[in-house]
């Protein structure tokens, strides 16, 4: 089969497409990329939330599949967003790579042994949050671009230290620049982190069955779970949430949680397990934790704009 992959261009996102194509490539398809820019490449100057959120990593992506220029896209999966537009589909999740972040840092070997009022960079509302929480000291600072954007940065010294995904630096094979990767009790992924998901338009399914031996069950389990905390809490960028789920002897753990990026209510935990059956449970176990960090938010006196009633 023929098949064209719709991809960003920098690259993380290169790399992701190409180990997608060299699988495809083994199982007897002859698979080519097209490479794109979108508007969330394009946009750095202001925080994803203030211009449209992690759609617009997706949205030209989406456009070359409906106009048959490709036949799938490929995603970070957290970069994807909770509801997809009529028409297409999330046909496959691969196997997850590390789903932590790392702490990275040429000076200093750890947030503890950063000096108070160190400059460190995200432009994550959840890292943001998770971060004040540890240490309210810390001067946080926006940090927008691609990976080696973000740690050319670093190296001109603009920041102390910068938190990025564990695993797109190790696709990179750059796992020496992390210094220290933080336990999920320090510090809960996103949703989906480290997890690559397929889109594909849903009219199509020989693409789908194509893509069948691609995908990793156990991984599509746990962000299934991760995502419908998301989409329950009506979560975006603009939402600081975080959301991780463990599977275990077929018992699917999942935790959440939700912080105020400017530290004026404490940080909010919800937990909850259950038999991961098929998807239909994993999400059914991801509305259960959203409705617990939904009250929790509440009594924390959290701004209910930011939670979905």
């Amino acid at each position: 089969m023929n098949l064209t992959i719709a991809t960003r261009e920098s690259r993380l996102a290169m790399w992701q497409a190409e180990h997608v194509q060299a699988l495809l490539t083994q199982q007897g398809h002859a698979v080519k990329l097209l490479g794109m820019t979108t508007r969330g490449d394009q946009i750095l100057d202001r925080s994803l939330s203030k211009v449209g959120g992690k759609g617009l990593f997706v949205k030209e992506l989406e456009v070359a599949l409906e106009e048959g220029h490709a036949d799938l896209a490929v995603h970070s999966l957290k970069d994807v967003p909770m509801e997809l537009p009529e028409g297409f589909a999330l046909a496959c999740v691969m196997e997850r790579e590390d789903p932590r972040d790392a702490f990275v840092s040429p000076r200093y070997a750890s947030l503890a042994a950063l000096p108070q009022g160190a400059v460190v960079g995200t432009s994550s509302l959840r890292r943001v949050a998770l971060l004040r929480a540890a240490r309210r000291d810390l001067r946080i600072e926006p940090l927008r671009g691609n990976l080696d954007t973000r740690l050319r940065k670093l190296d001109e010294g603009q920041y102390d230290a910068i938190v990025l995904a564990a695993a797109g630096l190790k696709r990179l094979d750059m796992e020496h620049r992390i210094r220290s990767v933080f336990t999920p009790a320090q510090m809960l992924p996103a949703a989906g982190q480290g997890a690559l998901g397929i889109e594909i338009r849903s009219s199509r399914p020989e693409v789908q069955a194509a893509l069948a031996p691609l995908v990793h069950q156990g991984t599509w389990l746990r962000v299934a779970a991760e995502r419908a905390v998301s989409r329950a809490m009506g979560a975006s960028c603009s939402m600081p949430l975080a959301a991780y789920a463990t599977l275990d002897s077929g018992t699917l753990s999942l935790q959440a949680a939700w912080g105020d990026p400017h530290g004026h209510v404490p940080l909010v935990r919800a937990q909850g397990s259950a038999a991961a059956a098929d998807l239909a449970a994993a999400e059914a176990l991801g509305l259960q934790v959203a409705d617990q960090l939904r009250q929790g938010v509440q009594q924390a006196g959290g701004t209910l704009e930011n939670v979905a009633r």
